[in-house]
Order: structure tokens, then sequence, then C-alpha cells
């Protein structure tokens, strides 16, 4: 999970039993500043996806107990929302669950003038990303070393 560590800890220790309880999983949690804002940016996922409503419920659901918890010392801005089609794999478990899956992989630092690649997930070991690129070559990369690694699952024909 991204952002600060011990205030997104403690957001995700307070949240969790109530998403679990909605029948929800915590994909990521973000305590981000964007200009003079700060973003509490929770995202979530359930088997077979996520509606407004499953985002209004866990927002209802969380703003007393975090108001009563305090875990953020400056006022923020809440943010409950399904991490989308092309979402971000940030854990070791996002990693693993989509073996097989089409990702966009971006590094931080080119490698021959070239940052952005595409492939097939085909193996995450030890932080290790490889995936396969459309000529067949494998490619493989520390997870440190790239900027995100997203599902490629996006398709315009299907909104046509």
């Amino acid at each position: 999970m991204a952002g600060k560590g011990n205030t997104v800890s403690k957001v995700s220790e307070i949240i969790t039993p109530f998403a679990k309880e909605l029948g929800l999983d915590i994909w990521d949690i973000r305590f981000v500043k964007e200009g003079t804002d700060w973003y509490l940016r929770i995202f979530i996922d359930k088997d077979g996806g996520v509606s407004i409503d499953d985002c209004v419920d866990l927002t209802h659901a969380i703003t007393k107990p975090l108001d009563e918890a305090d875990p953020i010392s400056q006022s923020y801005l809440l943010e409950v929302s399904s991490p989308g089609v092309e979402r971000e794999l940030v854990t070791d478990a996002h990693f693993e669950k989509y073996i097989g899956a089409d990702v966009m992989l971006r590094l931080i630092r080119p490698i021959d003038k070239v940052r952005d690649f595409k492939g097939k997930l085909i193996e995450y070991a030890d932080a290790q990303i490889t995936i396969e690129l459309a000529d067949g070559e494998q490619f493989t990369v520390n997870k440190k070393e790239t900027s995100y690694v997203k599902l490629d699952d996006f398709d315009i024909n299907d909104f046509i």
C-alpha cells in the first residue's frame, strides 16, 4: 500500500473490518498530497466488481471510526473507489493473482531509451517481474525499478 507508512497502516487497521463486513477487499490505500490538499484514497475490490453503492457504503461505515481514532493529524479529503480495469499491481498478492494477465509496465529509468513495455505477466518472485513481450522475448525487472505495473485490460471495443 502506497503513501505515508504509519498513516496507511493505521488507516488499514481501522477500516479493514468494516470492508470485510461489507464483503469488500482493500486493494490499496494512499495518503498523498496534491497541491495544498491531502487525500486519503482507499481502493476497494470484490468478486464481480465494485459498484458506486459499495463505495458509498464503505465511506459511510468508516467516516465516524476514522474521525474517532483520528490517525491523521491534518485535514484531508476521503475518496473511496474501485482500482479500475487498469488497476495498478502493488502487493505481492496482486502480482501472484494476475500471473498470465496482460500488463503495462513503466520503468523509472529507460533502458535503451525505452520506458514503457507491454506483455503478459509470466512470473513474479522475490520482487522480480517477468513479462513476455509481443515478440516472445522475456523481460525481467525488479519491482523497485518500475514507476508502475498495471493491468492492460482496457479494450475500446468493449464500449462501442
